[in-house]
This record gives C-alpha cells, sequence and structure tokens, in this order.
C-alpha cells in the first residue's frame, strides 16, 4: 500500500504521525515540523496548505495499516539512500522531543520506525 507520489510527501507523513504517537498532537510539535518542511520542500511558498493537507491524510487514514503503509513505501522508495532515512529518523526524534519530554508511546513508536527503515536498506 502507497499513498504517496513522492518520498518528501511520505516523510511529512510521517511527522505528522510522530507527532500524534503519544495521542496529542503539540504546538511546539507543529512548528518543528513547519520547519523542517523548509528543507524537504525548499521551493515551496506554502507550507501551512501542504502541512494542512498532509494532516487531514493522516486524520483520514486507517491508522491499523499504518505498519502496512511504512513498509510498503519504505519498499517503495528503495532508492532512497539510507542516510537521507537516517536523517528521517533523527527529525521524527526532534519531533517528539519538541514539548522537552519523550513519553513511552513516543519511543515506541520511534523504534517501530526505525526497524522498519533498517530493514528497508
Amino acid at each position: 500500500m502507497v499513498i504517496h507520489k513522492n518520498f518528501q510527501d511520505f516523510v511529512l507523513f510521517l511527522y505528522i504521525y510522530m507527532a500524534h504517537a503519544d495521542g496529542e498532537f503539540q504546538e511546539e510539535e507543529k512548528q518543528v515540523i513547519l520547519e523542517k518542511m523548509k528543507k524537504l520542500y525548499p521551493s515551496s511558498e506554502d507550507f501551512n496548505k501542504k502541512f494542512n493537507e498532509a494532516l487531514h491524510l493522516y486524520d483520514d487514514f486507517d491508522k491499523k495499516q499504518l505498519k502496512t503503509l511504512f513498509r510498503d513505501t519504505f519498499s517503495h522508495f528503495s532508492s532512497v539512500k539510507f542516510p537521507v532515512k537516517y536523517k528521517v529518523f533523527t527529525d521524527m526524534y526532534d519531533i517528539i522531543n519538541a514539548d522537552g519530554k519523550v513519553d513511552e508511546s513516543e519511543t515506541k513508536a520511534l523504534n517501530a520506525l526505525k526497524e522498519i527503515i533498517d530493514i528497508s536498506n
């Protein structure tokens, strides 16, 4: 199952997923994501619109299918080099740490994604 046309959109989806990992979506997390989007989409001007589109896609997505989506999408974008994937992983840590604390649920979500990233390199 692949729902993203490019790796950048998938990464944004991952960022939003990680921000929701503890059951709350804080303003600090949103600000970190918006800042990281400047590197993801260097030519884009309307980050808020792109962010809101990705947020709606995440909200509407069947959360029971997330693991399948992540595995399939990392496989689909197999040409993306491991250092880029690792950068995404470290960015997600920045997102969950945006509020100054990392919950157990966030750690579990991050470790599950790390496993998927490691498997797909």
